[in-house]
């Protein structure tokens, strides 16, 4: 049972929060923002948790004044499959991949908002050079992980007003051959600007050959969970990156066994080698903006970082 809450309350919806430095991080935003005082409660589910779990926790946003709206990772899609009856509202992303990252209430409406797209694209931005794939054009992308954010991280590079600039292809692995399918659909719904292949994987080894294909200059992506969330990393400790290549790990915490196997070959191939940091504060600021209903501009990013590096 969720206690009631008793001030305006911010729900974390995931799977280990408490580990998480966004419980540190989050009433410092508060005040840095002049916001009214407001609690942050996690709520964890396991992976692929029971369906009541999800109802239990969007029913209760709905139904507490002051429960204010809730950040999802993680369970991003399954919270949808679950409970999605619940909702008034879902914003386009959201009903073009069937996922949601943000619960929000406007005029008493339970929202449901993907914002992945967004997020992704601006952490990609951050260490990514300006026509990027213009100047790369053999370059292609690795997307390990076919749930919700690596899904909006190919959508945004396949985006109709990037023009050129995209991948020579993409590749998204998953073991799960429903994910896959997911995927294609999405892709279907908004059309492709690039190549794709979708790749089941049955072990690591399945995700190593896919990586020893990739030109030089590739960018791969850890949007598993894993090293997180779950033990362990998609490749195997005999992967080999791509020269002159970049390496994005989603997540900023864990073990972090991904970063860690890139960072070993980081001086001999020549890797960029990047954290899931300024996704992380991406992620929580775009929807920090969207449930208290404020803009928080990209000249406000910098001093975030800098409040959140503090706490962290």
């Amino acid at each position: 049972m969720i206690q009631k809450p008793q001030k305006p309350t911010f729900y974390f919806i995931g799977v280990t929060t408490t580990r998480s430095s966004i419980m540190r991080i989050f009433p410092l935003w508060v005040k840095e923002l002049g916001l009214s005082d407001t609690a942050i409660v996690g709520y964890d589910v396991e992976v692929k948790g029971p369906a009541h779990k999800y109802r239990e926790i969007v029913e209760h946003i709905k139904k507490e004044e002051m429960a204010l709206g809730a950040l999802v990772t993680t369970h991003k899609i399954d919270i949808v499959d679950a409970a999605g009856d619940y909702f008034d509202y879902f914003d386009e992303y959201a009903e073009i991949f069937g996922e949601i990252s943000c619960i929000s209430m406007r005029d008493g409406k339970l929202r449901g908002h993907a914002k992945d797209p967004v997020t992704a694209g601006l952490g990609l931005e951050a260490f990514l050079p300006e026509d990027y794939w213009i100047k790369n054009p053999q370059a292609c992308v690795l997307i390990l992980g076919a749930g919700g954010s690596g899904i909006a991280l190919s959508a945004y590079l396949m985006r109709a007003e990037h023009g050129r600039n995209v991948p020579s292809k993409i590749f998204i692995s998953n073991r799960r051959i429903s994910r896959l399918d997911h995927c294609r659909e999405v892709h279907d719904r908004i059309g492709r600007t690039t190549d794709v292949e979708y790749v089941q994987v049955t072990s690591p080894e399945t995700n190593d050959e896919v990586l020893r294909s990739l030109p030089s200059g590739s960018l791969v992506v850890n949007a598993t969970g894993m090293g997180k969330d779950r033990p362990g990393s998609p490749l195997s400790d005999k992967a080999v990156f791509p020269r002159n290549g970049y390496v994005w790990e989603f997540n900023y915490r864990g073990a972090l066994d991904f970063m860690h196997q890139a960072l070993k070959q980081k001086e001999r191939r020549n890797l960029v080698v990047e954290d899931g940091w300024i996704y992380f504060i991406h992620g929580w600021t775009q929807v920090m903006a969207e449930v208290f209903d404020i803009e928080i501009s990209a000249g406000d990013i910098p001093r975030l970082s800098e409040v959140a590096l503090g706490a962290r």
